[in-house]
């Protein structure tokens, strides 16, 4: 019972974090913001028993991204955004309203032609979702293509290292 209150609070701040993101004045606050709509969404898929994908979330857009995005904010030395025109509450709320009917219109729709997405059995989600499910699933089936990933990862870090030399060797 936990489960759905907790996911619709997350998607909640996750929303409030993409808004502030979108408001905010300040380059660096908007990635704040932004770290906030991350972490959200990292619970969110900890909801959903997948904790391998959360964990990822966390440290690649969260942690190494948001790095980088601070780094060119900070390189680039921007100063606040400019003033835009005054916002029309009525069209926003009508472009909400129109988007939540078309919704359920879809999903009245889907549910009609059978094609609606069935919800995985929580124990299967949770097998599946850890971090070893991920690994023996990576190293078993997709063996050879993470060994293909490998070595073209290796020829570009490479390739990266001798083009940012001074001199060829």
């Amino acid at each position: 019972m936990l489960g759905p209150i907790l996911f619709f609070v997350f998607a909640v701040l996750a929303l409030v974090g993409a808004l502030g993101m979108l408001i905010a004045r300040n380059p660096v606050v908007s990635a704040l913001w932004m770290v906030l709509n991350l972490f959200s969404i990292a619970c969110l898929y900890l909801t959903l028993n997948a904790q391998f994908i959360a964990l990822i979330q966390i440290l690649v857009y969260a942690g190494a991204i948001m790095v980088l995005f601070l780094f060119v904010i900070m390189l680039l030395n921007l100063g606040e955004v400019p003033r835009l025109p005054a916002f029309d509450w009525r069209k926003g709320i009508a472009f909400l309203l129109g988007v939540g009917v078309l919704a359920q219109l879809l999903y009245v729709v889907a549910l009609g032609l059978g094609v609606a997405p069935e919800m995985a059995a929580a124990t299967e989600a949770e097998a599946n979702g850890t971090a070893a499910a991920v690994g023996l699933v990576l190293f078993t089936e997709y063996a050879f293509a993470l060994q293909i990933i490998a070595v073209l990862l290796l020829a570009a870090t490479i390739g990266a290292v001798l083009l940012a030399k001074k001199r060829f060797v």
